[in-house]
């Protein structure tokens, strides 16, 4: 017992020895090739945002940032006070119409004239909380924080389904960073709103659904056709070699604006739901963002070789001189040792970029873009008609389109599965170039609050007082609609809120081409992926909308073909 007691403690003795020399002598060890090694780089400075998070509030004409204070100057300039709105209405007389100039201490936008009025109304504590929202909201956007929000996952994992159910569970069956408050929820749903509401309809897992009598019968057929072409068969991979024989899937935003100036690789976040498809998008319409115009390098300068310091002055030549030996040709000597020196060396084409790698470049350029963000002066505001957006980045591979489709236009091919092109022009006058090859298998549009329901400002009716609906004018939408129509591709339509929806539907049945032409795909109703931050016109602050609060679809009516036997009439009984 004793012999067996002392090896036991010999053996543990060994291991604690063997132990502690492999802890200890690795760090006292010093490698000749250490001498040579890089010293580790300083770490990066952490950037510190210009509004911290508990210091967002602002009066626009208090704000940090010189665009909310134009926008501030703005709204005094158009809105009317609700006050004096509502008195006037009434009938009050000695009534004066002002416009908004007092800034309300609780919410910091311009709502009335003066603070009697803002003391006299009791409308403006119903929409004061949001005001205020999307006043925090607007200062956060250019505080110069780590927008976590806006970082984007990359490729799904093929094992991996994604839910369409709501935003909380697309983010995460997505993998997107967490959403940890509401106004986090608000920028990053305002983002997302047009490329996941167009993933969200057309995709397979979608929440427009026969079982919640979303979608009807017809559209059933109608979207089971497009399926096909965006998905694979039951049970096959869903990966990239699915795309080999298929058609170019082509998606058409008819009247785009904002969804047009959106960066290329959030559109890319629509392509990445159809792994097996290749999806091409058309903005098209009079105010879509073109890119900024293409400047070449200006071409190298000819500097003199520099003297050798020991050289001799000599006499500068004189012009006669200077000008021939510029036109003297080279000798054959000379032109042999020329192209022997310098030889032409091919520039190799660059290897694609890695999604890190285009992460990596979006984070280097987020830091130059939010500084000119928070320095931007102008602001144009959001009035009936405003002009076209602001020029967008140009991408490696953007090319002008002007030669094919005639109009101002551009195309980007971003990746192999993803393709871009804008046209700034009315869609009735390209539609020519696709009107022959659309196909209710492969192509589909959208509307974005188009407005089919409101007033159009050139187009009256036959009193020539009255003026027709958008969709019912013949310099708007109105022989847009029907030419689509008959293609049988689906047309799906959102609105900003309930009240534009039903305006929106009214309106087909005072479009002569348009009523009983059409079958529903999908009902009225809200949209899933609408987005959750509030925008405040600037004509009345009273007004707020939700982009794509609701959708709705329609196809071409379809005509069902019966077949007769020759026998039809001779026969009382089938007749």
């Amino acid at each position: 017992m004793a012999a067996f007691t002392r090896q036991r403690s010999a053996v543990r003795l060994n291991a604690a020895f063997r132990t502690r020399a492999t802890c200890i002598c690795p760090s006292s060890r010093r490698h000749f090739l250490s001498w040579f090694r890089k010293p580790a780089p300083p770490p990066r400075p952490e950037h510190v945002p210009l509004l911290t998070q508990d210091n967002l509030f602002h009066p626009f004409s208090e704000s940090p940032f010189p665009m909310l204070r134009a926008r501030g100057e703005a709204i005094k300039k158009i809105a009317p006070c609700p006050v004096c709105t509502t008195a006037q209405e009434q009938g009050h007389p000695h009534v004066e119409l002002k416009n908004v100039a007092f800034e309300c201490p609780d919410c910091g936008w311009p709502t009335h004239c003066s603070e009697e009025h803002w003391k006299q109304d009791e409308e403006h504590e119903k929409y004061c909380t949001r005001l205020r929202e999307s006043n925090e909201d607007e200062h956060d956007l250019r505080s110069g924080r780590r927008m976590v929000e806006f970082e984007l996952p990359g490729p799904q994992p093929y094992e991996e389904a994604i839910s369409f159910s709501n935003w909380d569970v697309f983010w995460y069956t997505r993998g997107f960073m967490s959403m940890d408050t509401e106004r986090s929820r608000r920028l990053a749903s305002k983002l997302l709103s047009y490329p996941i509401t167009i993933g969200g309809a057309l995709h397979q897992f979608s929440p427009l659904m026969l079982s919640n009598q979303r979608l009807t019968p017809e559209g059933s057929r109608s979207m089971a056709a497009l399926r096909t072409t965006l998905h694979v068969p039951l049970g096959a991979p869903e990966t990239g070699e699915a795309q080999v024989g298929k058609p170019q899937v082509r998606i058409f935003i008819l009247g785009a604006r904002a969804e047009s100036s959106l960066p290329v690789h959030v559109w890319e976040q629509l392509c990445l739901l159809f792994p097996a498809a290749q999806l091409h998008i058309f903005f098209i319409g009079p105010q879509v963002s073109l890119p900024k115009p293409d400047t070449p390098p200006p071409p190298p300068q000819f500097e003199p070789p520099t003297p050798p310091p020991n050289a001799t002055p000599e006499a500068a030549p004189s012009s006669d001189a200077a000008s021939q030996l510029n036109t003297t040709p080279p000798t054959s000597d000379t032109a042999l040792q020329t192209s022997t020196t310098t030889p032409p060396v091919p520039a190799s084409p660059l290897p694609p970029l890695t999604h890190a790698e285009k992460m990596k470049q979006i984070q280097d350029t987020h830091a130059e873009k939010v500084k000119e963000l928070q320095n931007r002066t102008e602001y144009l505001p959001n009035v009936y008609k405003p002009p076209p957006p602001v020029d967008i980045s140009r991408e490696k591979y953007t090319r002008n389109a002007i030669n094919r489709y005639g109009v101002p236009s551009y195309t980007t091919p971003y990746t192999k599965e993803l393709t871009v092109t804008g046209m700034r022009t009315n869609y009735i006058d390209v539609h020519h170039h696709f009107s022959e090859t659309l196909d209710p298998y492969s192509d589909a549009f959208f509307f974005f609050s188009p407005g089919f329901g409101f007033p159009s400002e050139n187009s009256f009716a036959e009193d020539g007082v009255t003026p027709l609906p958008q969709i019912a004018s013949p310099t708007e939408w109105g022989p847009v609609l029907p030419a689509i129509l008959e293609s049988k591709c689906p047309v799906f339509v959102t609105g900003f809120s309930p009240a534009d929806v039903e305006r929106d539907v009214r309106s087909l049945s005072e479009a002569p081409d348009v009523a009983g032409q059409f079958e529903w795909v999908v009902m009225p109703g809200p949209n899933t992926f609408s987005s959750e931050k509030w925008e405040i016109s600037d004509f009345d602050p009273r007004v707020m909308i939700k982009a794509n609060w609701g959708i709705w679809a329609i196809r071409g009516r379809s005509k069902d073909i019966q077949e007769r036997s020759m026998l039809d009439g001779l026969l009382p009984w089938r007749q």
